[in-house]
């Protein structure tokens, strides 16, 4: 009798202390295992998934309107953390990026253009949730996909849907098949990274090559990765992540230099041998593309 009062005493101090607690109260001959309600834990896990997507979901929460984030003011430098060092590539085949982030035939192109062929499976980069799947102006066919970092990622001239608005879909899910929809010059993918309305130029965030890799868990974002105007959609743009807050600020004094026009110069060739857009170049020197520039002309380049 006295063995079967202790064990329900022992029992009992299991629920109310705790293992951990029990072992500092009593020593025991053998081994206590409290068992784990797999029931249970599974129902916690889906909780906890619930409550993250209804954070993400809680701010500007808009299936019809692409840029619902038009009244957010936004605070530089933006932190962009990741949880893995890798992404999922959108396309199942090599990249081959066709047209970056930057000034393009006198517009701001603000994603990256990714070759494919139309028909071609396009896949989510990350887990998040679906925010937009229908046709926009110029996009056509398009997927918006926020995820749980507040990055947005958008997935521009499909040829078909695979997924539906709120669905929640896991990292390298199918999200539509790739083709040529809305104001597109040959079948490719239109990939744009925004935080909260905002584009980033996706080249600061990830490596298009075949390894797939984010340049770092935490970075630090300034305005210059946000405008198109400072970058050339012909050339990649020189990449020095900010991984500090420290780092981001210190690079927010722009370095300036003096150019002397040579003989043959125009604003084309020293755009593109300086690695800065005509648009930069033209604002910080106060002067229009159609301006004639005069050898032993200086301007002013900034980066």
């Amino acid at each position: 009798m006295k063995l079967v009062l202790t064990v329900l005493v022992v029992l009992c101090s299991v629920n109310f202390y705790g293992q951990n607690r029990l072992k500092d109260i009593i020593k025991l001959p053998w081994p206590i295992e409290v068992p784990v309600d797999s029931i249970a834990t599974n129902n916690i896990t889906k909780s906890l998934e619930k409550i993250t997507t209804h954070n993400i979901i809680d701010e500007c929460w808009d299936h019809t309107t692409y840029n619902p984030y038009k009244d957010v003011d936004i605070q530089f430098p933006i932190q962009i953390t990741f949880e893995d060092s890798t992404y999922c590539s959108p396309i199942g085949k090599h990249k081959v990026v066709t047209s970056r982030y930057g000034w393009r035939r006198g517009r701001a192109h603000q994603g990256i253009d990714i070759d494919l062929v139309t028909g071609d499976s396009v896949y989510a980069m990350f887990d998040g949730v679906v925010r937009m799947s229908r046709y926009t102006k110029g996009h056509g066919r398009t997927v918006v996909l926020r995820h749980y970092n507040n990055l947005e990622t958008v997935y521009a001239h499909l040829s078909e849907y695979g997924v539906k608005e709120n669905d929640t879909v896991k990292k390298g899910d199918f999200l539509g098949k790739g083709g040529v929809s809305g104001n597109a010059r040959g079948s490719h993918l239109h990939l744009v990274v925004n935080y909260k309305g905002v584009s980033i130029n996706p080249e600061y965030f990830f490596k298009f090559n075949n390894e797939n890799k984010i340049r770092a868990k935490e970075l630090w974002v300034t305005r210059r990765w946000t405008q198109p105007m400072f970058h050339n959609s012909r050339k990649q743009s020189i990449i020095k992540p900010l991984l500090t807050k420290d780092e981001a600020l210190a690079s927010l004094i722009k370095q300036r230099s003096i150019y002397i026009v040579k003989p043959g110069d125009t604003l084309s060739r020293i755009s593109k041998n300086n690695n800065v857009s005509i648009a930069a170049i033209c604002k910080v020197n106060a002067i229009r593309k159609t301006t004639v520039i005069k050898v032993g002309q200086k301007l002013f380049i900034e980066k």
